[in-house]
């Protein structure tokens, strides 16, 4: 068995910075020496005799042979992949590199409409032919939840000639989809099922977590190893799941989309943090839960805030028929009620599991938008969110985490809540209107990629509807664009925009900020 105990990379680059001898190789400020003063008053001098390039002892990321293969088999070990690869750019580059993977130019990929920005990047340098899915929608939380078996199932009978099946488990709220029953209906059609689970690398280390994506069937996932776990900023990972994945030509496309003078800072990041939950995983992660169900239940206690959350139903509802799940042989097996996950799976399949680090709470009933709330929680109360959004506030509660934290969190709430009379703040009405991404009838004549590079002209905004945008649009965070290169223009989708832009919320992509022109594809 793989020793978990081992950190192989960072004990290479160790022993590197304590070896004396003259550098003659980037980068530029030789282990330190030539840093500027500015840099070395905000962060020290220690770190940099570890800022290495790809020295003999320090392998290669893209032909690993030594230290980083050997990481890279311990993360696969533990993450329960056949393969893991490292990755420096982001999870980013493993989201493009997984459809460079499966997809070539005019090739079909099914995918959900509130699916990241990098995804549409990913169908620009492939040229693959998006078929998007509507994911299902809770209206009163403005919140996508995620597709369903059922929508894949009609979707991939009508494009039987797709080459792949992307999904987002869990959303930016923490929403789990049944991706079990997903990779079912994808694998009949011999196709894998790639899975942004960018949110979800702490699911493999607590069994009250929902399941982690290779054991529920996934063929290939990335995970962000730095927003939840203990890795560097940029620090993520690719786990392969299958054989249905071609690791040839994901290699090449990981190294199209990778630096070439990968950061071993961040490639140590990654060892240390899969050593680190191999080694302490479940402890950690328990700590993680007791934290956030102390939120839950303290926040659930303050009036005009609501938590978004998934009840455990314990009876059957009117119109509701359980079923309890089949073993492989198609035999029942016995329901139990306290089986809550199989309980809840045939409740809702549409939402099968939330997971409770991810902490959703509805400001607008204060009668403010997400946005403001978000920017007086952070300069005033000294408490900064994940994500604001039109109605609410998203906290991601994680292992570095502590009860300072969250009495801090607490405490800020109940003076929001107390100063909610302000006469900036908006007026109820202002921030109720429902941002529905499925009420937009999205068409898709060009490619994302014909799309890009076609010429374009720049429209007043009023005079773009009915044409084809050639601009990436989107609120950022959470990255999930509004308009895409290849769409055409709706004035839906420019009050989306507007009202994003009232209530505070930032966009990116766009080539004018003010939104009074659009760059469109001139035919």
């Amino acid at each position: 068995m793989p020793d978990q105990t081992k950190a192989p990379i960072i004990q290479t680059l160790k022993k590197c910075t304590q070896k004396p001898h003259a550098p003659f190789y980037a980068p530029g400020h030789k282990q330190g020496k030539g840093i500027p003063t500015s840099l070395a008053d905000l962060i020290g001098t220690t770190v940099f005799p570890a800022d290495l390039p790809e020295l003999p002892e320090l392998d290669n990321l893209f032909a690993p042979e030594g230290i980083i293969q050997e990481a890279q088999e311990l993360a696969a070990e533990i993450f329960g992949a056949l393969q893991t690869k490292f990755l420096v750019n982001g999870s980013t580059s493993g989201i493009i590199a997984a459809i460079l993977a499966t997809c070539s130019s005019g090739e079909k990929i099914i995918l959900p409409r509130n699916i990241h920005q990098s995804v549409i990047s990913g169908l620009i340098l492939s040229g693959a032919i998006p078929i998007f899915i509507n994911p299902e929608y809770d209206p009163d939380w403005d919140i996508a939840l995620s597709i369903t078996p059922t929508s894949v199932a009609q979707t991939l009978a009508k494009h039987p000639d797709a080459k792949a099946v992307i999904m987002i488990y869990p959303t930016y709220h923490g929403v789990c989809g049944d991706i079990a029953a997903i990779a079912q209906e994808v694998h009949k059609y011999k196709i894998p099922l790639l899975v942004d689970e960018a949110h979800g690398p702490h699911f493999a280390f607590d069994p009250n977590l929902p399941p982690a994506a290779l054991k529920s069937g996934a063929d290939l996932t990335v995970q962000s190893t730095h927003k939840v776990l203990g890795a560097m900023t940029q620090a993520s990972m690719l786990h392969i799941g299958s054989k249905r994945i071609d690791t040839q030509r994901l290699n090449q496309a990981l190294q199209m989309v990778q630096s070439s003078s990968p950061n071993y800072l961040l490639l140590a990041s990654l060892d240390a943090a899969r050593q680190q939950m191999a080694l302490f995983g479940q402890q950690l992660m328990s700590q993680t839960l007791q934290l956030a169900n102390d939120a839950r239940n303290r926040i659930s206690q303050l009036p005009n805030y609501s938590l978004f959350d998934k009840k455990v139903r314990g009876e059957s509802e009117e119109g509701i028929n359980f079923i309890p799940p089949e073993t492989n042989d198609g035999k029942r097996l016995p329901f139990s009620k306290t089986d809550t996950r199989v309980f809840e799976s045939y409740i809702n399949p549409r939402f099968v599991f939330l997971d409770p680090t991810r902490l959703t709470v509805k400001i607008s009933d204060l009668g403010l938008s997400g946005y403001e709330a978000d920017e007086i929680l952070h300069q005033e109360l000294g408490v900064t969110c994940e994500l604001p959004s039109f109605k609410n506030l998203t906290f991601i509660i994680s292992l570095g985490n502590t009860k300072a934290d969250i009495d801090q969190l607490v405490n800020a709430l109940v003076s929001l809540a107390s100063q909610s009379s302000r006469d900036k703040f908006y007026p109820p009405t202002a921030v109720s209107k429902k941002i529905d991404l499925n009420l937009i009838d999205f068409s898709i004549p060009l490619s994302p990629r014909d799309a890009f590079f076609a010429q374009k002209d720049n429209l007043p905004i009023e005079k773009s509807v009915g044409c084809i945008s050639a601009e990436l649009i989107c609120p950022y965070p959470p990255g999930i664009p509004v308009l895409i290169p290849g769409e055409i223009i709706t004035k839906n989708h420019f009050e989306i925009l507007e009202q994003v832009r009232a209530l505070g919320g930032i966009i990116t992509g766009c080539s004018d900020p003010m939104l009074k022109t659009i760059k469109v594809c001139r035919f």
